[in-house]
């Protein structure tokens, strides 16, 4: 029996895209926030550094699928690329959100281990450490720490808007497969309107 790749190759591909999107939300959402439920500002920092460490091979793995799964479809809808207006510009634009999103992953976690190296430093010399929760500063927070922090925020907000943007237009990609879309892309790239 012949498997269809390109159906593999999606699941695969959705099945990365979910797993790296809910990860980052529940990350945004959950994991960074719960520390503010604690008394101690190491505490805080602690547990959110505990839950990405402990996350961080799932997430890389649905990193990984994303990408390497969206290399064997673009590989499989190669044609379409030529031959299908917009197909090629959308698959573009998504291949850029995902190694953007990639990247402010691997910042995010870069991040993160930075405030978590800080806050342990400020431990180990016995001074406070003053911070709302692992990416809130407070006027009492170091400034090389509250610098940190605000890096982290930032990244934390890009990585699910990346990935969401990386799902949106797979989805475009996917219902371009349609027999209609196909036909309208065709026809598109073979007479272009003037």
């Amino acid at each position: 029996m012949r498997t269809d790749n390109h159906a593999t190759a999606q699941a695969v591909h959705d099945l990365g895209s979910a797993l790296w999107f809910g990860g980052t939300v529940m990350g945004v959402a959950g994991v960074n926030k719960s520390g503010a439920d604690l008394e101690e500002g190491i505490d805080r920092i602690r547990v959110a550094s505990s839950a990405w460490r402990r996350f961080a091979p799932a997430q890389w793995a649905g990193i990984a699928a994303t990408l390497l799964a969206g290399l064997r479809l673009t590989s499989v809808g190669g044609r379409r690329v030529l031959l299908q207006q917009g197909f090629g510009t959308v698959g573009g634009l998504k291949a850029g959100f995902a190694v953007a999103g990639a990247a402010a992953t691997a910042y995010a976690a870069y991040s993160g281990t930075r405030i978590g190296r800080l806050a342990e430093e400020r431990q180990q010399a016995h001074a406070r450490i003053d911070v709302r929760d692992a990416t809130l500063s407070t006027p009492g927070t170091p400034p090389e720490l509250a610098t940190w922090q605000r890096r982290q925020r930032v990244a934390q907000y890009a990585v699910p808007v990346l990935a969401a943007a990386n799902i949106v237009c797979g989805s475009y990609l996917a219902q371009s497969y349609r027999t209609g879309a196909t036909v309208r892309g065709v026809a598109r790239r073979l007479m272009p309107s003037r």
